[in-house]
């Protein structure tokens, strides 16, 4: 007790569950959150929750007794708003990845495959999220499986141009299994899509041309293209939105309509 209270002094002043946590003093951390349950989502002075630092300090059964708590924990911001789940992601722990998805899956939303898992090269942490995208039941899995393969930078820079400017063809070939061609043949704010940075960047020549190969066989097209619509990213969305719903937004609307109501009136249609 006196060395926990002591090291608080000196490094984490604020909370003393940030030092449980951090030294993987497990049962004394949850006595203090059952006294104390904001403590669990406090940040430090360095911008850190007790499972961030449980994450940093490999405290793995720290980190589980934590979401055993309030799995909401997973989706805590903070310093520069990342997440636990962002940590995970770029350390490429992919057994505990999966069982954060398991027990929140909306943290996914938290979540950028293009400044994550490409950025940072890790391929397999990126294979399990896309995996786990692409298989989830989840009711919003549809949606965030469109939003985070499309989704652009400040740039207009998709994950798949990112995996082109930073040569990462292992990327790439995953993303082609997935994206639709409007997807692939997306355009950044420059009018460059996919295949025109993969062919402008002086890559070693037949890794280039090997590239180039794989993502024309995909239908990428050159930005310059006559045949591709002169159109950015946001202007697909922009024409969904103006598009006739489908029956299974329709479907999506009707259930959002059903849980606004009180649950005696739910009943009662349901009947």
């Amino acid at each position: 007790m006196y060395n926990l209270w002591s090291d608080r002094k000196h490094v984490f002043p604020e909370n003393i569950v940030h030092v449980a946590a951090s030294a993987g003093h497990i049962e004394f951390m949850m006595e203090m959150i059952k006294l104390k349950p904001t403590f669990a989502r406090k940040l430090n002075q360095a911008g850190f929750s007790p499972m961030h630092l449980a994450l940093q300090n490999d405290r793995t059964h720290a980190v589980l007794r934590l979401l055993r708590f309030d799995e909401g924990l997973v989706r805590v911001k903070g310093r520069e708003d990342l997440t636990p789940l962002h940590h995970v992601v770029q350390t490429g722990n992919v057994d505990l990845l999966i069982k954060l998805l398991a027990v929140c899956p909306e943290a996914i939303e938290d979540v950028t495959v293009r400044d994550l898992a490409v950025k940072n090269d890790m391929f397999e942490a990126f294979q399990v999220l896309v995996g786990w995208l692409i298989r989830s039941r989840h009711g919003a899995a549809q949606r965030w499986e469109k939003e985070l393969l499309s989704w652009a930078d400040i740039d207009g820079n998709t994950v798949l141009h990112i995996a082109a400017i930073r040569n990462r063809p292992r990327v790439m070939e995953v993303l082609l299994e997935h994206l639709h061609p409007y997807q692939i043949n997306a355009k950044n704010l420059e009018g460059l899509t996919a295949l025109d940075i993969q062919s402008q960047y002086p890559w070693n020549e037949r890794q280039a041309d090997r590239t180039i190969d794989m993502l024309s066989k995909a239908g990428g097209l050159s930005g310059s293209s006559s045949s591709l619509p002169n159109t950015s990213t946001s202007s697909f969305h922009i024409d969904s939105l103006k598009e006739k719903m489908t029956w299974y937004e329709k479907w999506i609307k009707a259930g959002r309509r059903m849980n606004g109501m009180p649950h005696e009136m739910r009943n009662i249609l349901l009947c």
